[in-house]
């Protein structure tokens, strides 16, 4: 009985697993088929991005004020512009 059982199992079980391989294989071939999804934390980073980097391109530095130092340094080099600092 042993010998009847273990000569249609193990044929069978070599079938299912060869049948197996092949369909995963099958499932493989075509996800790389499809294009991939973007989840939606990629989706909102990306735009979060983009928004930061407009908002870069758009960024204009604040005008430095000019304080009584810098006006005197300013004064001096036009009264003596060849002598260097």
């Amino acid at each position: 009985m042993y010998k009847i059982f273990m000569l249609v199992a193990l044929p069978a079980l070599a079938i299912g697993w060869i049948a197996y391989a092949l369909w995963e294989r099958k499932m493989r071939e075509e996800e790389k088929k499809q294009p991939k999804q973007e989840s939606q934390r990629l989706t909102k980073t990306k735009s979060e991005v983009s928004d930061w980097a407009k908002k870069m391109a758009a960024y204009q530095p604040p005008k430095r004020k000019k304080t009584y130092s810098d006006e005197e340094s300013e004064d001096q080099q036009q009264d003596n512009p060849n002598k260097s600092e």
